[in-house]
């Protein structure tokens, strides 16, 4: 059987923001572009759906944070942002606090008023657990930034929930993507420019597709037919994972995978915030998802939320996130040597990189590997 009917130019494996970019791109130069995704919709994790008139991001909370203005005026080609302020609040058996960390946080943990005061008490805190030199796992790293107190009850069961495993067990640079703020400042993020997509992140998926030059095939298996694929398709962008395109030759990755639960109530405002970050250990779900309350669009009357729950990784689920750790880079680094061998396949994206992205990185990514495809 004939898969590169229309003489295609190429084969875009995975239909997430790398995938989709890059035939939107390719489309504009006049390539043609057979886009298969596995599942049943476009947009990758990024994917939305609407209920109740409400934005519901069926992968978790995607907001769109960055300071590359290039990036940023590339995804608003397609769509309007709103600029909604991720302000997130911390539940830790009942006791609420403000993240990211900053001096509301510092307030509320020990009534310290000036940002003098919280350094000294972070100071005491780390000198009492005995940190010093070079943190060696995050447990250390994340003491020596905000003390124990906050890391008891803020990172510790939060942190491991997510993970699977210890905080002493992971690597320090987990943590340090975590703005500390010594002025009274809830926006969790740093970055310049921020918001979600009045329309839903799907829209812009829909916009960027929408071109005579791309074919779209959903609830498609690239592995049910990978040989033929790589002998009829001369250029093939892959955004799987590249463990299982090599057939795990060199062993499995481990990734960490979650699941979502969600309900809908008659409420117009059942938590009172976007998210809710549930740090205690015992809580099965890390965090919260209030929807209406990231873009304020719904019907009267209705709200939904979506419980947040990490999970350990098989081969059944979804694969989200990397576990970076000395093991896997290992690994990750003898698959992104076999890559390297194949001049056909280009390999991109979160999983086909092995590599934590948020999505203004994954858009850079996919904008870069363009240029570099088209000699510009």
């Amino acid at each position: 059987m004939n898969y590169n009917t229309k003489n295609y130019d190429y084969l875009i494996v995975g239909a997430g923001p790398y995938g989709s970019i890059f035939a939107h791109e390719a489309a504009l130069r006049g390539k043609r572009s057979l886009i298969i995704e596995k599942r049943g919709h476009v947009g990758g994790n990024m994917y939305t759906h609407k209920e109740h008139g409400i934005n519901v991001h069926d992968y978790g909370a995607h907001i769109f944070h960055t300071d590359n203005k290039e990036v940023w005026d590339y995804v608003n080609q397609f769509t309007e942002f709103n600029g909604y302020i991720n302000q997130v609040v911390a539940d830790y058996k009942g006791e609420l606090y403000n993240l990211p960390f900053n001096m509301n946080t510092f307030y509320e943990m020990w009534g310290v008023k000036t940002p003098d005061e919280a350094r000294a008490k972070i100071e005491e805190q780390k000198k009492t657990a005995g940190i010093t030199g070079t943190p060696k796992n995050l447990e250390e790293q994340a003491i020596s930034l905000i003390g124990t107190d906050i890391y008891e009850k803020l990172i510790k069961g939060y942190t491991e929930k997510q993970w699977g495993r210890k905080a002493t067990e992971l690597p320090s640079f987990i943590i340090r993507r975590l703005p500390v703020r010594y002025i009274f400042d809830n926006n969790y993020f740093n970055h310049r420019y921020q918001g979600v997509p009045v329309d839903g992140y799907t829209a812009i998926f829909d916009k960027m597709l929408d071109s005579d030059l791309i074919d779209v095939q959903t609830d498609t298996d690239f592995f049910a037919h990978k040989s033929e694929y790589l002998d009829e398709f001369p250029r093939i962008v892959y955004t799987g994972m590249i463990d299982q395109f090599f057939d795990y030759q060199f062993g499995e990755l481990e990734y960490r995978s979650v699941r979502f639960e969600s309900e809908t109530f008659e409420s117009n405002n059942k938590q009172g915030n976007a998210v809710i970050n549930y740090t205690d250990a015992e809580t099965p779900y890390t965090r919260v998802m209030e929807w209406r309350h990231f873009d304020q669009k719904a019907d009267d009357g209705y709200t939904i939320l979506t419980k947040e729950y990490p999970q350990d990784w098989d081969r059944s689920k979804e694969a989200y996130y990397p576990v970076n750790d000395e093991r896997n880079s290992s690994i990750f680094k003898q698959y992104r040597a076999e890559a390297l061998k194949l001049d056909k396949v280009i390999f991109g994206g979160r999983l086909g990189n092995y590599q934590y992205y948020d999505m203004d990185q994954v858009f850079n990514a996919a904008l870069k590997t363009v240029a570099k495809e088209f000699g510009e």
